[in-house]
């Protein structure tokens, strides 16, 4: 999917793309209005990219779960995240039968929904935005390097270590972005 700069800003709505960096922060693109903004290097950044969701087994890459969501919605909106708690546990378990109902809150299952509206809004969701392309077999074995890593790491590790949503990396070439766990 072509989303890899799509970004969530907290404290501000919607969702938007990184364009270019700047000395001291970034120029975005809001997805759906288009208007150009810059942002400090200060803002609170999530790339979409770096979003799961859980399940009993595993993390699901956001993209994936938009995928289960575009295929039974047949590539058109889907439910308003201001619908009822109950109807939006339904939708979430028929986008992804398997979610861990107890780490995946029904604030989780809003922001999935809004988000995935307004990507259809903006043009994002099509048959051909989830066509794989050719790098992404040699990105998975790096992922699955790093789930090996995590297993291989002593039990008294984890139990010392805080129990967080979000942690927080940076790179050079890309915003302090939050890699977070929905859920």
């Amino acid at each position: 999917m072509q989303l890899e700069k799509i970004i969530s800003i907290s404290g501000k709505p919607g969702l938007f793309k990184l364009i270019s960096q700047l000395k001291n922060g970034f120029i975005i693109e809001d997805v759906l209005t288009k208007k150009k903004v810059s942002i400090g290097n200060t803002s609170q950044v999530s790339l979409l990219d770096n979003i799961a969701m859980f399940t009993f087994d595993q993390e699901v890459p956001l993209f994936d779960v938009f995928e289960n969501v575009a295929k039974n919605t047949d590539y058109k909106e889907t439910i308003s995240h201001k619908s009822s708690d109950e109807d939006l546990r339904e939708f979430m378990k028929a986008s992804l039968p398997d979610y861990d109902n107890e780490r995946v809150y029904v604030s989780d299952i809003k922001k999935l929904a809004q988000w995935y509206n307004i990507l259809h809004k903006a043009g994002y969701i099509t048959p051909d935005s989830f066509v794989k392309s050719e790098e992404t077999p040699q990105e998975e074995p790096a992922i699955a390097d790093k789930k090996d890593v995590k297993k291989a790491a002593p039990k008294a590790d984890k139990a010392a270590a805080p129990k967080a949503k979000v942690s927080t990396s940076s790179a050079k070439s890309a915003p302090k972005s939050t890699h977070r766990k929905m859920g």
